[in-house]
């Protein structure tokens, strides 16, 4: 199905031809209808699918349809996404749809002074693409208001539930219009989600384009059993044996980042790191060095797994498997987008067995392992058979501990008996 059966106003299919969209992807062709014509509706869609203009393209077609002048202080359309990395994607994304409509785009998130971004807010803004947490800043400030919110999209909702801004999301959304149509994007859905759901929206149509929690068919996935001391040692071997270029690092932990790094820098490859600790500015740059090629590695932590859209990206390395199973979905999905193909790359210590598990059990299928000669590890069930075995020998050289106390008593009536005979030849 193509854009141009869909009549959209001229202006937005200008921008979608100038953008090269033509053919809908199956995301785009359920959810735009019913959102165009006002439905609150929950989307399963995997990311790399077209989700962004998914919810996009209904809502300015319908602001389009019912101009409004924005007021100062005032936003007709609010987007809320997870992380920065995100939020400032959309921002750009979402602008080139509206490039020839006279809708103004603007991105508000953490890193950035909050100064900075009161004057743009004050003058009103027809799409606020935001942060929870720096929204809601700006809310107590008094600097924006959502009282004449048309529109609101959470975008990535499970996302936002797993790092805890629900609280935020409830806060903000109470503040919006009683009436308002809500659009929820989700890659997984979990129970929470449709309990949230079920909170924000009213009699809402779900809509699923691919298989509940599924990773995309474009994706081969593999997984590198290994020590944990050993893991720097694997990959350093993997990315000069297999020649990977340009490879996307996921760590648990900003201090499992910081770790690798060490080793990157005594074998000279070049680098860029992406977490917390890191400013948006420098995170920003990172990005951009990684895309344009000046560096082989990009390390990063859950902060990076949503929003990065790097095109032709082959290899994602999961140096540490996620805390949550959903997060694997999550950080994978930034290879095999758009059809190309992509490799998912596991090294999985054995305590880090059971998310192994839980993370096939998520996705449905079991995930090919690799034994690498030189960093084999025990197997686990050949270990638990020893200990049991072990466990269930008897032994003989040591007594029961019922023997024990049998003995003892034993022993002390016969120490008793042999102090009353003494007294009595007294």
């Amino acid at each position: 199905m193509k854009f141009s059966s869909l009549d959209l106003a001229p202006e937005l299919q200008r921008a979608l031809d100038a953008c090269g969209y033509s053919q809908m992807t199956p995301i785009q062709e359920q959810a735009i209808i019913p959102a165009r014509r006002g439905k609150d509706v929950l989307a399963n869609a995997q990311t790399g699918t077209g989700k962004t203009a998914a919810f996009t393209v209904p809502v300015l077609q319908q602001m389009h349809d019912r101009p409004v002048t924005t007021q100062p202080g005032q936003v007709r359309t609010l987007i809320l996404a997870p992380t920065r990395e995100l939020a400032e994607q959309l921002t750009t994304t979402i602008k080139g749809y509206a490039q020839f409509l006279p809708f103004t785009v603007k991105g508000i998130y953490g890193g950035v002074s909050t100064d900075s971004q009161k004057g743009r807010l004050k003058a009103g803004v027809d799409i606020l693409v935001a942060t929870p947490g720096r929204l809601l800043e700006h809310v107590v400030q008094c600097n924006i208001s959502l009282s004449k919110v048309e529109f609101v999209v959470l975008d990535e909702a499970d996302r936002m539930l797993d790092m805890g801004f629900i609280n935020d999301v409830y806060k903000l959304i109470q503040q919006t219009a009683s009436k308002h149509q809500t659009l929820m994007f989700s890659a997984t859905v979990t129970p929470t989600v449709n309990e949230l759901a079920r909170k924000l929206m009213s009699r809402h149509e779900t809509i699923r384009v691919a298989k509940q929690n599924s990773t995309a068919d474009t994706v081969d996935h593999v997984v590198y059993p290994v020590e944990e001391r050993r893991k720097a040692d694997l990959f350093l071997e993997l990315i000069k044996a297999q020649n990977w270029y340009q490879v996307l690092v996921f760590t648990s932990t900003k201090a499992q980042a910081d770790e690798l790094v060490v080793d990157l820098k005594m074998d000279k490859i070049t680098y860029v790191v992406c977490h917390g600790d890191k400013t948006q500015g420098s995170r920003k740059r990172a990005l951009a060095d990684f895309k344009a090629g000046k560096v082989q590695v990009m390390i990063a932590t859950e902060v990076a797994a949503r929003g990065l859209d790097i095109k032709g990206l082959e290899y994602v390395v999961n140096y540490n498997l996620p805390f949550l199973a959903e997060d694997y979905v999550h950080r994978i999905g930034r290879t095999g987008r758009a059809g190309a193909k992509g490799h998912a790359i596991s090294f999985v210590s054995r305590e880090e067995e059971r998310a192994l598990d839980d993370i096939e059990r998520l996705i449905g299928s079991r995930i090919k392992r690799i034994n690498m000669p030189g960093f084999e590890v025990g197997n686990r069930e050949n270990l638990l058979k020893q200990i049991t075995q072990k466990s269930q020998k008897p032994r003989a050289n040591k007594p029961s501990q019922t023997k024990i106390i049998r003995d003892r008593v034993t022993t002390s009536k016969t120490t008793g008996k042999a102090k009353q005979k003494i007294k009595q030849k007294k």
